[in-house]
């Protein structure tokens, strides 16, 4: 079955961001095209600054101890952050308030919820533009900075302004989460907006996809059973799954 090409660059990102790197034969056998398909493929996704190219391969911009680009994530477990979404969307009611994380999970949520009637306080721009031509969601846009290529929002200014306000429900997204360490990030402002977001809810759901299960960020967010509900995909092994039900307070996998 022949694959679109932007169905390509997910998978050379999603085999990158498993193995670290590979060369560029293994990534054309892998996908089953030609290797200057590949070569070519590279090239585009270098200058979006996701990747480095090297003699016969490439590896992601981004170590595994740093935050991986923007650019990279939202092109990477696409299909889970939607199941994640949905799942997600379905558990929201008419007329809730919500506070809504950013990432590239935010954004996949943002998109579910696009044609529900719901006020939503986006933490990043770019969920904020995700949400730009709904007609039906009333948008309240937080002040703050926003950080330079990610463009989250934090800062002084955003955590007073949560302290002000109570929202029915926070939709926490993360960088990182496990049984022991809990909810983690790798910005330390990101960090503190979704601390003080914790406070600011009446009810708050977890969002993160299974590759991000057994990892730990630089900065906590919070422990893994401070959540009411952990959305996750079926991404995860019989036994994480047990870790993470037996830790936290409720667990719901997104098909």
């Amino acid at each position: 079955m022949t694959i679109s090409k932007d169905e390509r660059h997910q998978a050379i990102l999603e085999i990158l961001q498993r193995l670290g790197s590979s060369s560029v034969t293994e990534l054309g056998a892998s996908l089953g095209v030609a290797e200057m398909t590949i070569r070519r493929d590279l090239e585009t996704l270098e200058g979006r600054g996701v990747l480095r190219r090297f003699h016969g391969g490439a590896k992601l911009s981004a170590g595994s101890s740093y935050e991986p680009p923007f650019g990279v994530r939202e092109h990477t477990n696409v299909a889970q952050k939607r199941a994640i979404a949905e799942a997600v969307a379905g558990t929201i009611e008419d007329g809730e308030t919500i506070l809504l994380d950013g990432g590239s999970t935010g954004i996949q949520i943002a998109e579910a919820l696009a044609d529900r009637m719901v006020t939503i306080c986006p933490l990043s721009l770019r969920v904020a533009w995700a949400l730009n031509r709904s007609t039906s969601v009333t948008l309240m846009l937080p002040p703050g900075r926003a950080r330079p290529g990610e463009l989250s929002i934090s800062g002084p200014d955003t955590t007073d302004y949560l302290k002000r306000h109570h929202f029915d429900r926070f939709l926490l997204t993360a960088s990182a989460f496990s049984p022991l360490e809990g909810f983690t990030e790798w910005n330390t402002d990101d960090a503190g907006v979704k601390r003080a977001a914790l406070d600011s809810a009446g009810e708050v759901i977890a969002c993160v996809d299974s590759s991000k299960f057994g990892r730990v960020g630089f900065v906590e967010i919070c422990g893994i059973d401070v959540p009411d509900l952990i959305v996750v995909d079926g991404g995860l092994d019989e036994t994480s799954i047990e870790a993470l039900t037996a830790s936290s307070r409720r667990v719901r996998l997104a098909a």
